[in-house]
């Protein structure tokens, strides 16, 4: 007897149908074949399975049976297809009257005792459900809320292997799982930290509040202890919300990589990525024998916090060419080529120098002028030409600690952010493809950037005096056109122009 049930792959951030065919002969040895390129968990499932029907309190036929999962080219991993081909075995061993399956697909992983237990990637398989044609997708029931968020398809969470075969047996015992989207937005969307809790820093926080606005890369240099690493955590509660289709597509990836879990299974805010300096390439941009995503691929839609930012092998800061030109990062190994998602906003922090102290009018620096020298040379040039904004972070004075004046609060500066932001969406629109000023390309920076004459030659001064290149012209032109949104203004004035020059000195003030 032949059965035919319908299950998914992921394949990079997406993923794939898959048939799986399970056929029973009538004699031979009582052999279980699975064919169509498995991985060793997929060859494994065989046992579990096997047990977990037994212990279910069923029979399965024990005649030679080859499962076939098609399309037979492309590799199968992962325990996730345990879940079908018990349910193609049992309907091959007549348990009762065949159910109708044509719309449904099924995952999950089975435990020897039935239980049926959650997997990784359920998001994208729900959505390649869809995109097949199947009305029902049954799921682990710790899975079912994070697969719920796909409209169109009717999700069940399973408990166990005898709860799904009564229910397609009978049709009760279980109901679709339902989400609410919006609930989930509004429950989600608090965050803990605030601009209110920093001190001082007028002039960081703005350039964050512009960086925000753009969607711009922040360098921020300063001794220890000044706040650096306060002010990035706060930058996601000025970010705006996410819309829908980003948060499918962040959490498709969050997915992917198994940090989804029964309280959190769906990513509604933006996310915040650090990673310790000791971190690999593979572990930044993504990779392994079987390429999965990096953390510049969960940072996407978000932000990138590199803390320490020297401390970080140079080779590995380098990878960070790519998918901060690009906002995609590309793997290619021998299981073969995939491409992730990476458009995120980069939030570095360093000192000055070793100790953190030089030039620090109160503290003396303790560093030879070689170790300041090599400590610098860490981050090359051509990165620092990618990072649109840099900015001084100072001590923060006693005065400014000592004050009990409230300081603004992130929903004003988000307030802001957010408007410019409308701007950017006008100014683009929905089909160009561009989500903000950072990612404007070379065409739309002509048409969206255009000065008057007196900036231009305010540009050819900064340019011929500070050494910049190409690639800074051009930053400097979208963080000015991000200013002028905060300012709503439809045109990039001298003043706009000028403040964000001076974001782009520090690079030349220090390595020059």
């Amino acid at each position: 007897m032949l059965a035919k049930i319908y299950s998914a792959a992921v394949q990079g951030v997406d993923a794939m149908e898959v048939e799986i065919e399970v056929n029973v002969a009538r004699s031979g040895d009582p052999v279980i074949v699975i064919v169509g390129l498995p991985d060793t968990a997929v060859k494994e499932s065989k046992d579990r399975v096997t047990t977990a029907i037994f212990n279910s309190g069923f029979h399965w036929p024990r005649n030679r049976t080859t499962i076939n999962l098609a399309p037979a080219d492309v590799k199968k991993e992962g325990p996730s297809f345990d879940l079908p081909i018990a349910l193609g075995l049992l309907v091959c061993g007549g348990e009762s009257e065949p159910p109708a399956l044509d719309d449904c697909a099924f995952v999950g992983e089975l435990a020897l005792t039935g239980a049926v237990r959650p997997v990784k990637g359920v998001l994208p398989i729900a959505i390649a459900a869809r995109r097949a044609g199947r009305r029902r997708l049954f799921v682990p029931e710790a899975n079912a809320l994070e697969a719920s968020v796909v409209e169109g398809i009717e999700v069940y969470g399973v408990e166990n292997l005898r709860q799904l075969f009564e229910f397609l047996s009978s049709g009760s015992g279980l109901q679709p799982v339902r989400q609410d989207l919006q609930l989930l937005f509004k429950r989600e969307e608090i965050y803990e930290s605030d601009f209110s809790d920093v001190k001082g820093q007028q002039q960081v926080k703005r350039a964050i509040e512009v960086a925000a606005a753009g969607g711009h890369n922040l360098l921020m240099l300063g001794p220890p202890g000044s706040g650096k690493s306060m002010l990035s955590k706060r930058i996601n509660s000025i970010l705006p919300p996410l819309t829908l289709e980003e948060a499918i597509e962040t959490t498709k990836i969050h997915s992917i990589c198994g940090l989804l879990d029964g309280k959190h299974n769906f990513v509604a805010t933006r996310p915040f990525r650090s990673p310790h300096h000791t971190i690999s390439d593979v572990g930044l941009l993504g990779g392994s024998a079987n390429p999965t995503p990096g953390e510049v691929s969960l940072a996407h839609h978000g932000v990138l916090f590199l803390d320490e930012l020297p401390e970080f092998k140079r080779a590995t800061l380098e990878v960070l060419r790519q998918p901060l030109e690009d906002g995609r990062v590309t793997i290619s190994r021998a299981a073969g080529s995939m491409t992730f998602p990476a458009e995120f906003m980069l939030v570095a922090a360093m000192n000055p120098c070793p100790c953190g102290y030089f030039g620090d009018p109160k503290r003396e620096c303790r560093c030879a002028p070689g170790q300041v020298e090599r400590y610098r040379q860490r981050i090359s040039g051509p990165l620092l030409d990618r990072i649109d904004i840099h900015v001084e972070v100072p001590a923060v004075e006693f005065k400014e600690l000592a004050s009990t004046e409230a300081a603004e609060s992130s929903e004003n500066i988000r307030a802001r952010v957010e408007n410019a932001r409308e701007h950017q969406q006008r100014r683009f629109g929905k089909k160009s493809g561009t989500s903000c000023n950072a990612r404007m390309t070379s065409r739309q920076i002509k048409t969206h950037c255009a000065l008057d004459e007196s900036g231009i030659e305010l540009l050819r001064a900064a340019m011929s005096s500070l050494h910049l290149s190409a690639r800074a012209y051009d930053r400097i032109l979208k963080v000015a056109r991000t200013i002028a949104d905060l300012a709503d203004s439809e045109k990039i004035g001298l003043e706009h122009l000028a403040e964000a020059i001076q974001y782009r000195t520090l690079d030349r003030n220090l390595w020059a």
